[in-house]
């Protein structure tokens, strides 16, 4: 009975095979890999090893090398058929039925990956023969000399349009099935089939079973209308699943152990480049990478790097692949990128510069983050008005959004908003602010400067001054304000209908307003009014539950507190924005008072300044003794 590739495929996606395997083999975690002791011949050091990435396990006592299949069929001497009911039972996965039509599929698949094969031996003895003489000699010119040939099966498609079909057909092939192949093209008029690939350069595509599925044209002639051509989609070949050079990169990986970078470059003389210099390399087929491409890179590698051609071209296909990444993101699922420099290619460098050159340039990365960060901000244009700001902003938290891993998410909104916020450097804290004012102020300067300094600040790194100020909370504010707070703490939505002025004007402390910052940047960034997410972003900034406590007491001296109201929502926001409002009042005379005051040493007119005390202190009354219970009363609003 022959199965479906897809069928197997989704069996081995199912199954992690350390956990087939560790059934019957103690293993032991080592780097990326799984280590025990083989359990075909007798040792006392481990020299098995299983790669999940990978999918495959090799034992260097006895030389054998498989998959999960492979495994049960050596260990526990099982059918191959045998095998594959047994993982498909562990999988939760229905068994095939035998179907007819299938297993007739499957032989005319056979038949056509057959055909391929000859075709692809033929492609090598032409390049060798005196029709390949000028795509040998540009094959040298690019510094691929005849001893690599083999390697890569490199091939050549004389300019005759039917000489691939004469030969094949002189071997038994029917014209119909070669089109089917993919070999030959048949005319929209009915006339006879020709061959696809004519005065073509000839590269293999090999699928996951190292069987040749299609193959890819470079032209010999500059003036062709496609400079590269890739084979149709057919029953055997599909562009947006398969890599190209992915069997000769899987080697390379396995040898170069852990560590090993697998990277995707744009075509196949640069993978092949790659390949040369011994990095893991493949090239998608044509097109930008897709999400299925994505998961066969995921499944051989955590962190594959991209390094795509530094023209427009490139950068939309390099832009397109983070797009289509985000959403499949995970701690094990990223990308990097690298930039070959002066705008080459790889393998120009390889040509010009050596292996070496090629391999320190594809080892300098950039993370997915910061080249998704650069590219939002290279779009956004000129950051010169608010809204453009915002709008910067928004796109960010917007992408951050589209990563399914909760966790990565919130991960990737800090830190590209981290990076918007490091667009307009700080300036560095002035000496004036005392205690743990300074101190905090200090942590949030050394961290957009990037010292390493932790988010939360610590006592330690508190200054002698400033840990006497923590004691009695970090400045202890007035009662009344500090009441303010909490009751903005305990639901943030009492403040809506002041933001602006809360943004601009804070509670009038210097540690409250840190406080009001807080609220207010919760509302502007649309994470909605939360009091447990507000209660964790200041604890961020150092108020931790104690400081809170703290701060309560502080509020309980006001006299009855509103944040321990039960009066409805409506009644407690209409008080507190009540009470808000005359502490702006009071601030607002006593800086009128001050100003006063030196007016009078001039003028000596003492009237105003006795009109704006007696107005400051029917504030402060207010304030203190009506504002807290019951209904606002109507004297004490705003004049």
């Amino acid at each position: 009975m022959r199965f479906d590739d897809r069928f197997l495929e989704e069996i081995k996606s199912r199954l992690r095979l350390s956990d087939v395997i560790g059934k019957t083999v103690k293993l032991k975690r080592q780097g990326r890999e799984f280590v025990g002791l083989s359990p075909f011949t007798k040792e006392r050091s481990p020299s098995f090893f299983v790669n999940d990435d990978k999918g495959f396990f090799h034992d260097f006592s006895s030389g054998k090398h498989g998959d999960l299949i492979s495994f049960l069929q050596e260990t526990e001497r099982l059918s191959f058929v045998e095998a594959v009911e047994r993982l498909a039972g562990e999988a939760g996965m229905q068994m095939p039925a035998p179907d007819p039509q299938a297993a007739e599929q499957e032989k005319k698949r056979q038949g056509l990956s057959d055909w391929l094969d000859l075709a692809a031996s033929w492609f090598e003895g032409e390049l060798r023969r005196p029709a390949g003489r000028e795509a040998r000699d540009y094959l040298v010119r690019r510094g691929l000399a005849e001893e690599h040939w083999s390697r890569f099966r490199i091939g050549f498609s004389p300019p005759g349009r039917t000489a691939l079909k004469d030969y094949l057909i002189a071997k038994g092939a029917r014209a119909p099935e070669l089109v089917d192949a993919g070999l030959l093209v048949a005319p929209e008029d009915g006339s006879a089939p020709y061959d696809r690939f004519r005065d073509r350069i000839i590269f293999p595509i090999i699928d996951q079973r190292g069987r040749t599925v299609s193959f890819g044209g470079r032209a010999m002639d500059p003036e062709a209308r496609a400079k590269y051509l890739n084979g149709p989609e057919t029953s055997l070949f599909s562009k947006g699943r398969l890599l190209y050079g992915l069997p000769e990169a899987r080697k390379l990986l396995h040898s170069g152990g852990v560590g090993a970078a697998l990277v995707v470059v744009e075509g196949y003389m640069d993978a092949i480049a790659c390949q040369r210099a011994g990095i893991a390399a493949v090239a998608p087929l044509g097109t930008a990478l897709t999400e299925e491409q994505m998961e066969v890179l995921w499944r051989l590698h955590p962190e594959p790097t991209l390094s795509f051609d530094g023209d427009s071209a490139g950068q939309r296909a390099a832009h397109r692949t983070i797009d289509r990444a985000l959403p499949l993101l995970g701690p094990e699922r990223t990308l990097k990128f690298a930039l070959v420099k002066g705008g080459k290619d790889p393998d120009d460098v390889l040509r010009d510069q050596g292996p070496l050159a090629l391999r320190e340039q594809m080892a300098q990365t950039t993370p997915l983050v910061e080249a998704l960060f650069l590219r939002e901000r290279e779009a956004a244009g000129v950051l010169d008005t608010p809204e453009r700001k915002v709008s910067l902003k928004a796109r960010l938290r917007t992408l951050a959004a589209t990563i399914a891993d909760k966790d990565l998410a919130r991960a990737y909104k800090d830190d590209l908003l981290d990076r918007y916020e490091g667009l307009w450097p700080l300036k560095e804290p002035v000496t004036t602010v005392s205690g743990l004012g300074r101190a905090m102020a200090r942590q949030r300067w050394d961290k957009r400067k990037g010292n390493g300094v932790s988010e939360t600040p610590r006592f330690s790194d508190v200054t002698p001054e400033g840990r006497v100020e923590a004691q009695r909370l970090k400045v202890e504010p007035k009662p009344m304000l500090a009441a303010l707070a909490i009751a903005a703490i305990r639901d943030p939505r009492v403040v809506q209908d002041r933001l602006e002025v809360l943004g601009s004007q804070g509670f009038g402390d210097e540690q409250l307003d840190q406080i009001a910052n807080e609220i207010v940047a919760l509302q502007v960034e649309s994470e909605g009014m939360h009091p447990e997410l507000l209660r964790r972003r200041l604890a961020v900034r150092g108020f931790d539950d104690d400081a809170l406590r703290a701060l309560e007491r502080t509020a309980k001296r006001a006299g009855e507190p509103l944040f321990v109201s039960e009066a409805p929502d409506t009644q407690l926001r209409a008080i507190w924005a009540t009470i808000f409002d005359l502490m702006l009042n009071v601030r607002t005379l006593e800086k009128a008072v001050e100003q006063a005051k030196n007016d009078l040493a001039q003028d000596a007119d003492s009237s105003t300044l006795m009109t704006l005390k007696a107005k400051r202190d029917g504030f402060r009354r207010d304030l203190e003794l009506k504002s807290w219970r019951g209904e606002p009363e109507t004297g004490a609003t705003l004049h």
